[in-house]
C-alpha cells in the first residue's frame, strides 16, 4: 500500500527545486526564503493534508491502455512530444528494409516508418491500442502479443523500433533476447522509455479505485547489462529534457478526489524542479555482424560520449 499525500508530493517538489537551485547557482537569497516561507504554507494548508492509501500493482496494463487508446494520439503528451523527434531522427538515418514495431500502440512510428519506405509490420498486446492501429494504417500487418513472444521469424527484421513500452516489462533480457532472434546480424534496435529520474518528479497517478499501476523504472546501465551479452552495442544515447514552460495562469481548485494537478501551489518550485530535467532515454544499438550504416549528417556522430543529455538536472 502507498500513501500519496498531496503535502507530502509538493514538499518534495520543493526540496527538488533547492537542491536542483544549490547545485546550479541559482539559489539566491531570495529564492531560498521563498521556498521556506511557501514550505510553512503549504504545511499549514488544511486542503492538502489528507491523501490516498493506493493498492500497489492492482490494475494491469491492459486495463490502463483498454481506457488510454481513444486518447493516446492526442495533443499534450509531453512524453511523445519529447522523445517522438528523437526517435524519428534516428529512424531518418537508417537503411530503408524491413522494419518492426514492437509495443506499437496506436501506431505513431509504424505510420512513420511506413511513410520512410520500410516494409514494416506492428506488434502490441492491447487489442484496443491495436485497432487505432489498423484503422490509421490498414495495409500494414499488426499482430497481438507480447514482446516476450514476437510472432516474427528469426533473422527477418532490419530495424525493430520499441517505444515507451519496457517500463511495463519486470525484465529486459526476454524481450531484448527476442529483438536479438528477429533482428539480422549489423541489425538495428532503437528502444525509448521513460527517463528513471521521472517517477521522482511525478509519481505514478492512482486510477479507478486507488489503484497503482507497476511500473518498472531501473538505472540507464540497466538497458547495457541486458543487452551487451546479446550482442547489441550501443551506437547513440540521449536524454530528451522537458520544455520550459510556465504553468497556466490561474491554478484550479483542489478537487475532492485528490489528483496530481497540483503544482500551482508551488508554481516557482515546480519550474524550476522541473524545467529542463530529463524525460525520456533513446537508445540506438546495433547487433553485432555487419558494420552498421554511418550516421548521417543530422544524427551526432558515433566518437560521441555514451549519453548525452541538453540540459543539466537533479543528481540523485
Amino acid at each position: 500500500m502507498t500513501y500519496l499525500s498531496p503535502l507530502a508530493y509538493l514538499l518534495g517538489i520543493e526540496g527538488a527545486a533547492l537542491l536542483r537551485a544549490l547545485r546550479e547557482g541559482t539559489a539566491d537569497r531570495r529564492f531560498v526564503e521563498a521556498r521556506i516561507a511557501e514550505i510553512r504554507t503549504l504545511l499549514d494548508t488544511p486542503a492538502l493534508a489528507e491523501g490516498v492509501t493506493a493498492t500497489d500493482d492492482a490494475i494491469s496494463t491492459a486495463d490502463v491502455y483498454r481506457a488510454w487508446a481513444p486518447h493516446y494520439d492526442a495533443p499534450g503528451n509531453q512524453m511523445i512530444e519529447v522523445e517522438q523527434p528523437v526517435v524519428r531522427r534516428l529512424l531518418d538515418a537508417l537503411p530503408v528494409g524491413t522494419a518492426l514495431d514492437a509495443a506499437c500502440g496506436t501506431g505513431r512510428h509504424t505510420a512513420y516508418l511506413h511513410q520512410l519506405g520500410h516494409r514494416v509490420t506492428g506488434v502490441d498486446a492491447s487489442p484496443e491500442m491495436l485497432a487505432h492501429a489498423r484503422e490509421r494504417l490498414p495495409d500494414v500487418t499488426f499482430h497481438q502479443a507480447d514482446l516476450h513472444r514476437l510472432p516474427i521469424a528469426d533473422n527477418t527484421i532490419d530495424t525493430v523500433v520499441c517505444a515507451l513500452a519496457l517500463t511495463h516489462v519486470p525484465d529486459l533480457t526476454p524481450a531484448l533476447t527476442e529483438f536479438a532472434r528477429v533482428l539480422r546480424p549489423g541489425g538495428h534496435l532503437i528502444l525509448s522509455d521513460a527517463h528513471p529520474l521521472v517517477p521522482y518528479l511525478s509519481p505514478t497517478l492512482p486510477r479507478h479505485n486507488a489503484s497503482l499501476l507497476k511500473e518498472h523504472h531501473r538505472p540507464l546501465s540497466t538497458y547495457l547489462t541486458a543487452a551487451l551479452p546479446l550482442g547489441f552495442h550501443p551506437h547513440h544515447c540521449e536524454e530528451p529534457t522537458r520544455p520550459h514552460r510556465p504553468l497556466p495562469p490561474s491554478p484550479p481548485p483542489l478537487p475532492t478526489h485528490m489528483t496530481w494537478d497540483l503544482l500551482h501551489w508551488s508554481p516557482e518550485a515546480a519550474t524550476t524542479a522541473l524545467n529542463g530535467s530529463p524525460l525520456a532515454i533513446v537508445w540506438h544499438f546495433h547487433l553485432e555482424g555487419a558494420q552498421p550504416e554511418p550516421p548521417s549528417p543530422r544524427t551526432t556522430p558515433a566518437t560521441m560520449p555514451p549519453c548525452t543529455s541538453n540540459s543539466s538536472h537533479p543528481q540523485a
